[in-house]
């Protein structure tokens, strides 16, 4: 139950109704017993710096950022980074970070290769510089070959991006499964869907506003039960 004790923590996107972030967030502070609560809160584009001017006036500690926000955000907030998929509220004011690619700290690679060019991608190529990219804008179609870990950080799901096999990994952001992902696995490489991805960086952004380790078992399972 919230009250007016409770900490509140948000997530700005449009749309945030397709979201799994609010279960696995809740989900996870009431498995350590936090007075919390994780809302989604839609906004458009022309509303986003109200949006986050009004987190600190509602005394919110933080905020997820998703699409379409992410590079918008960090030009409105306190960071260094390109692309900022989290906040934090301290003493009225609004911190960017970006968790996008805590998944990253879970795998073994060698060589990597992005494909896409939106914020999510931009999170990865910040975390892997030396990693290729490919994208519509720049160097198209994408050649992996090479590339042990592959990044599909593109919007598309119907369409296979790119073909992947036996040896290789791939990280794909959206979900559900794209036929990316089906493809990939098909073809005997390894698939770290979106909910992977999301639970890694649900984990890290919820120990930064707390302070307390996520129970990552227990977000995991909340959205894979959804």
């Amino acid at each position: 139950m919230i009250s007016g004790e409770t900490w509140l923590v948000g997530l700005l996107g449009d749309p945030v109704s397709q979201s799994l972030s609010p279960l696995m967030q809740n989900s996870a502070f009431a498995a350590r017993g936090l007075d919390w609560a994780y809302v989604p809160l839609p906004v458009t584009s022309e509303h986003l710096d109200d949006a986050v001017r009004g987190l600190v006036a509602l005394s919110f500690v933080g905020a997820n950022v998703t699409t379409p926000h992410k590079l918008t955000v960090a030009k409105l907030v306190e960071t260094d980074e390109e692309s900022v998929n989290t906040l934090v509220v301290r003493d009225g004011r609004v911190m960017g970070y970006s968790t996008d690619a805590a998944i990253l700290a879970e795998l073994e690679f060698r060589r990597a290769a992005i494909v896409g060019d939106g914020g999510a991608a931009l999170a990865f190529r910040a975390a892997l510089p030396d990693a290729a990219h490919f994208s519509r804008k720049g160097t198209w179609p994408p050649d992996v070959a090479d590339a042990d870990l592959v990044i599909n950080a593109t919007s598309k799901r119907d369409e296979v991006i790119v073909p992947l096999g036996a040896g290789q990994t791939l990280v794909d952001l959206p979900y559900p499964r794209t036929a990316t992902a089906h493809a990939a696995e098909a073809a005997g490489a390894r698939v770290v869907d979106g909910l992977d991805v999301l639970v890694a960086q649900g984990a890290a952004s919820f120990q930064m506003w707390t302070g307390v380790p996520a129970p990552v078992d227990v977000m995991r399972s909340a959205v894979r039960s959804a």
